[in-house]
């Protein structure tokens, strides 16, 4: 008898445990959602994400693997069948979840929210919470786990496949135009935190050097030493951060590292043009080294030190710019509040690691979910710390950093007067005192979010030191922030690198080759070239840039992540076993074509010239036509409008391409259902596997 009611008094305990997690989790969502007091502890949103996320990690993810995707730890995958050393290589399963992590951890979970809070805390809140258990998360694993079935295959070879000829061409040059925008506005973000900031500027220059002695340290000087490297490469990082602070006040150095954003672009051109040309092992791998410690150890101490400090949310639940009048960006909160979250929910970014590096290094099926799932839980809970670290601003200091002088005026004093007037009241002393307590000459007008966001964390972390060191902790953040971006990037840039020598090899072969060097040269120019054009624009744009280019980056990665989620639901719809099933994927897709449709829609039809691109280039020829505006705006004009109406018909072939991609999945769905023949699944045969690798 006791040996039958041992399992039986476990079953009732973890049924009392997961009941205890839910209703807490319940009550902190609950309390999140319907208080509406002047301020909200944190603590709430820290329960509130611990628990909607270990429940979904349990429960969801368990019924993903067992019953939609049913994972076979016993079946080899091709890692182990195609192993060559090089691409394929059988790997641990926490290594390759390190390595995963941080190739999809940008700057997405870190900007999107810090963004988004322009309509209060609640909106992104709920989506990051919502979005990412039932979506990003759902892509991810689902996505690694077709590929890992069909050889490691990427996205655009599994459409191919599986959506014919025509979805599987549209969906390969969508995914080719969607990344040269989402890498321009990755080098816009850390192009505004640098701008006129010497300490910004020099340590995260001082981060490249580091990464390649990293890199020569390993390969050459102590090979596998890995602990080694890392603790050189994290002092170093270290160093760099407070030696920005000398380079910041001394007279003569100052002036080598204080730059406006135009020439910091271009810096940032001619880093990832050698990124994508240098060796992985000089510069790519030990810099994502290195960025996945400084991501996941401050990610950890910031959630350690809002449990301690749990400091209170003062913006509040929901702003009046919900309906589309905000200073940051324009747009109503449907649906922009989730084309600008974008990957702190879900991000179509991922789908191209999962379907790329990923599936090539796992050694058993069965972690699949770990690193797919939990991988993007992980970032998840990045986009929750980064809206507390915004949100415990007061408002009137984020919409003055965050707010470009096209909107609140050029001068201090103007802006200061027309953000209080919104009801958020912020003083010129005390933008002042802030830039100095920063180590900055100006915080007014920085946009694109990281900032603001290392403003909040510099708040959080120096109040454990007894408020003090804040302009190093703002410095640190600036440099965490940087890594985060440079990271994707450059992994970025290589990309679109392979993905253009793949398309320029079938006019050349050798063009094709990615060991023929005059081809990865011009392959990679090219690319850095059509990305930089609008890092470029961006910073020469009156309204910051961010205004009209985050947007389009929130519908360009938007409509990826519904991309792959089409060739996730043909590929479930073509299996009888499982096409009840497809529904996980199904409504995900749903509902992301329905807000990409209707950002698009919006950015090119919207009469208000800050929403509407064309409305916008037609303003702008009207005061040219009538010679309103200063000589430098008279100057500037032809190009800003060519501008406009160059991002318009991006964000339109953005939209046809998901179009396309949408009714090729539901002609296959419809030929399924009538029992007519479609293309057969590109799953490779059962092979038993030989590893027990744990």
């Amino acid at each position: 008898m006791e040996s039958q009611s041992a399992p039986t008094r476990s079953g009732w305990l973890a049924k009392l445990l997961w009941g205890a997690v839910a209703i807490i989790g319940a009550a902190a969502v609950g309390g999140i959602a319907l208080h509406r007091g002047e301020t909200i502890n944190s603590l709430w949103f820290v329960v509130a994400a611990a628990c909607v996320y270990t429940i979904a990690y349990r429960f969801y993810s368990v019924f993903l693997a067992t019953r939609v995707l049913l994972l076979d730890p016993t079946r080899a995958t091709p890692a182990e069948r195609l192993s060559d050393g090089r691409d394929f290589v059988p790997t641990h399963r926490w290594i390759v979840f390190g390595h995963h992590f941080a190739a999809i951890a940008g700057p997405g979970p870190l900007i999107g929210p810090t963004l988004a809070a322009q309509f209060g805390y609640l909106p992104g809140t709920l989506w990051i919470l919502i979005g990412g258990v039932l979506g990003g998360c759902v892509q991810d694993f689902v996505i690694l786990f077709f590929s890992i079935r069909r050889n490691g295959r990427s996205l655009g070879q599994m459409a191919r496949e599986e959506l014919g000829r025509v979805g599987g061409g549209a969906a390969t040059l969508g995914v080719m135009t969607i990344m040269i925008i989402l890498i321009a506005v990755l080098g816009l973000v850390v192009v505004n935190a640098m701008k006129h900031s010497p300490w910004a500027t020099s340590t995260v220059a001082a981060t490249i050097p580091i990464a390649l002695l990293v890199g020569v340290y390993l390969r050459f000087v102590r090979p596998g030493r890995v602990l080694e490297g890392s603790v050189i490469g994290v002092a170093l990082l270290l160093a760099a951060v407070v030696g920005g602070g000398f380079v910041d006040h001394h007279p003569d150095l100052r002036g080598w590292f204080d730059y406006p954003a135009s020439p910091l672009a271009l810096m940032i051109m001619a880093y990832g043009f050698c990124a994508a040309v240098l060796p992985v092992w000089l510069l790519l791998a030990p810099r994502d080294y290195l960025s996945t410690f400084m991501k996941l150890g401050t990610i950890g101490a910031l959630a350690c030190a809002i449990v301690i400090l749990r400091p209170q949310m003062h913006m509040p639940a929901l702003t009046q710019f919900i309906d589309g009048s905000g200073p940051v960006f324009a747009g109503p909160l449907f649906p922009f509040v989730f084309i600008t979250i974008a990957c702190g929910a879900i991000s179509g970014f991922h789908s191209l690691v999962a379907s790329g590096t990923t599936p090539k290094l796992i050694a058993n099926e069965g972690d699949a979910r770990m690193i797919g799932y939990g991988g993007m839980l992980m970032e998840s809970f990045v986009a929750i710390m980064a809206m507390i670290a915004a949100c415990v601003l007061e408002p009137g200091v984020y919409f003055a950093i965050n707010s470009p002088p096209g909107i609140v005026g050029a001068d201090a004093a103007t802006a200061v007067a027309t953000i209080t007037a919104w009801g958020f009241p912020v003083t010129l002393e005390q933008m002042q005192n802030l830039a100095r307590d920063m180590g900055e000459v100006t915080l007014f007008a920085r946009t694109g979010g990281a900032p603001s966001l290392a403003v909040g964390m510099a708040h959080i972390f120096s109040s454990l030191s007894g408020g003090s060191l804040l302009a190093l902790w703002y410095h640190f953040a600036i440099m965490f922030e940087a890594l985060f971006i440079l990271t994707t990037l450059d992994a970025g840039t290589r990309v679109a690198r392979f993905m253009l020598q793949d398309l320029l090899g079938s006019v050349y072969a050798p063009l094709g080759r990615t060991g023929w060097y005059p081809g990865v040269l011009m392959s990679s120019a090219l690319v850095v070239a059509a990305w930089g054009y609008f890092l470029y624009q961006g910073t020469r744009d009156p309204l910051g840039g961010i205004n009209s280019l985050w947007p389009l980056f929130g519908i360009a990665n938007q409509m990826l992540a519904a991309i792959a989620l089409c060739v996730a639901t043909t590929i479930l719809v073509k299996q009888a076993s499982r096409r009840r099933y497809a529904l996980v994927t199904a409504l995900p897709l749903v509902w992301l074509v329905t807000i990409t449709s209707s950002a698009a829609g919006y950015k090119l039809l919207s009469a208000n010239p800050r929403l509407g691109l064309l409305a916008h280039a037609q303003d702008l020829q009207a005061k040219l036509s009538a010679g309103t505006g200063t000589p430098e705006f008279l100057l500037q004009a032809p190009r800003l409008i060519f501008n406009d109406h160059l991002n318009a018909a991006m964000t339109l072939i953005f939209l046809i391409i998901a179009w396309v991609v949408v009714f090729a999945t539901l002609r296959i769905v419809v030929q399924v259902l009538r029992g007519a023949p479609t293309s057969p699944l590109s799953e490779a045969p059962y092979e038993a596997t030989a590893l027990n690798l744990r």
